[in-house]
């Protein structure tokens, strides 16, 4: 599972580098992991999301995290760090390969009490989940975005945040479906739909970050 998208990204070379150079690392096991991921081309997300997500968390300061998409732990790692005394994160992931590593990485940096890692496929685990979350952090199938999204709304606590990782596809998201290769048009066509249904959602606040292959954010203003 390379992250092809960590080579193809949306802002000039020049400024991908310099984000990703000028920026300091993490610390400790979770700049391990972080090297670990980036080394054998595993899809954790870059380093300019990550600093985005890490000084975005630490500002808001989250009681519940949600992630759907754990890969090795890296993301769920960083964003747990911010957890208030109390909080908690949930993940989820269907690949056997990737929730064992990801164990295995919340036990070495000390969090394994702070996060629940769900094995199963969000499709059947997010319409079992309640409550409400401060945070949820979808970085999963591409093309299952626009079925998990009301699920997503309606478990974001008014005034909570969504943030949709990788929703610009190397930036060929405006490209004529028919010029997109078969093997992905169906992502394609699919990123399509959430991008026109979220962003003339009059209901929610929503913007588009160019960090990494784009983050699509949505802030829940009204009951869905």
């Amino acid at each position: 599972m390379l992250n092809e998208m960590m080579h193809r990204p949306v802002v000039m070379k020049e400024l991908v580098d310099y984000m990703r150079s000028a920026q300091l690392p993490f610390e400790g096991k979770l700049d391990e992991i972080e090297k670990y991921a980036n080394e054998r081309g595993i899809p954790v997300i870059p380093h300019e999301t990550a600093k985005f997500i890490d000084f975005f968390c630490a500002t808001i300061q989250p009681k519940d995290i949600l992630e759907i998409g754990t890969a090795i732990g890296f993301s769920a790692s960083l964003m747990a760090r911010h957890l208030q005394a109390d909080g908690h994160l949930t993940t989820i992931d269907r690949y056997e390969l990737m929730y064992e590593r990801a164990k295995e990485n919340f036990k070495k940096i000390g969090l394994s009490d702070r996060i629940t890692l769900i094995e199963g496929d969000a499709n059947d685990v997010l319409p079992t989940l309640e409550g409400s979350y401060d945070l949820i952090f979808m970085d999963s199938a591409k093309a299952k975005y626009i079925e998990f999204y009301p699920e997503c709304m309606r478990l974001l606590k008014m005034g909570g945040v969504l943030i949709i990782d990788d929703v610009f596809q190397g930036g060929t998201i405006l490209d004529d479906e028919a010029d997109i290769p078969k093997r992905v048009r169906k992502i394609h066509r699919k990123l399509n739909e959430l991008l026109d249904t979220v962003l003339s959602d009059q209901t929610h606040r929503s913007c588009l970050v160019p960090l990494g292959d784009g983050l699509l954010m949505v802030r829940k203003e009204a009951e869905v």
